[in-house]
């Protein structure tokens, strides 16, 4: 047996026998106003930092960056144009970066009335040890701040990475949620490694992340998908959750879903949850906030 090997076996010889999530649980608690299953209406605001995180020098290559600067010049006024016509309210997760190099864009969401959520300032992917995790949440929390007016109640981690670390800090930070993990089908309360309570999650559905349903663009892994397939997917996954009277939540991105089939069958998919008449389609701090007062109720 080799030298790797060997360390490869004490690496998984050390690992605790136990889930990496110790949370309780989720409680099955109502829906508000007698509905039947809840919808997280959300997006996710990168712009340019989602393709400069893993590779600063990419700034320099235009047509790349052009994909993530398609956001404020034409898909976010779109989905804010959109999400107009349908009367709906939803968060909008924010790089810092994405603030600073558009902030007209970001004004533009505020000024709809929609939640402004952290997600991180380079969009830096959180990992254990990380140097930089800190200057990360607080460069973005000072950012929301001073640039929209905003002190977030809600974090989602960027590239959907999470440690123990973070979870620590965004609690210590005064945040209410996050909404980065995708274990469950309904809102529960981080457990943290102390076995105190930390943040509440509102679980991502993975189906509903338009990034993993394909990015036009040469670096993308992913085949795009037709609409006809996405609008199955979405509209099959929602019909079962809300059977089990539970909650799907959205990973959009302006430069995917503000792209025009995409917004075209977007506006379909949330006219189709709007008809349930049941469907509660809510923001991360009204789903949170019905959360705590259920659970402070027992």
């Amino acid at each position: 047996m080799g030298a790797n090997d060997n360390t490869l076996r004490a690496a998984l010889d050390a690992l605790p026998l136990l889930p990496a999530n110790r949370a309780p649980l989720a409680p099955e608690y109502p829906w508000p106003a007698g509905h039947q299953a809840a919808m997280f209406l959300s997006f996710d605001v990168d712009a340019e930092s989602a393709w400069t995180a893993k590779d600063p020098a990419r700034y320099g290559e235009l047509v790349t960056m052009s994909f993530g600067g398609y956001e404020a010049r034409v898909g976010t006024a779109k989905l804010l144009e959109m999400l107009r016509g349908l009367g709906l309210k939803a968060t909008f997760f924010i790089t810092g970066w994405s603030v600073e190099a558009h902030p007209a864009m970001c004004e533009a969401i505020v000024r709809d009335g929609h939640e402004v959520g952290h997600h991180g300032f380079h969009h830096l992917m959180p990992q254990p040890g990380d140097p930089m995790l800190v200057e990360e949440v607080d460069r973005g929390l000072e950012v929301l701040k001073r640039r929209l007016g905003v002190v977030p109640k809600g974090y989602r981690a960027p590239s959907g990475e999470f440690c123990e670390e973070l979870r620590i800090l965004l609690k210590d930070r005064g945040l209410l949620y996050t909404s980065s993990f995708r274990d469950d089908v309904r809102p529960y309360r981080h457990l943290l490694a102390d076995n105190t309570p930390g943040l509440v999650e509102l679980p991502v559905t993975a189906s509903y992340d338009d990034w993993l349903l394909g990015l036009s663009q040469r670096y993308s892994r992913h085949t795009l998908q037709s609409r006809e397939a996405v609008l199955s997917m979405w509209t099959d996954e929602l019909d079962e959750i809300r059977d089990w009277g539970a909650m799907v939540t959205t990973v959009l991105h302006p430069q995917c879903s503000g792209r025009p089939m995409r917004l075209r069958l977007l506006r379909e998919f949330l006219q189709h949850a709007q008809g349930y008449g049941d469907v509660w389609i809510a923001t991360g701090a009204e789903i949170a906030a019905h959360f705590t007062a259920c659970e402070a109720a027992g």
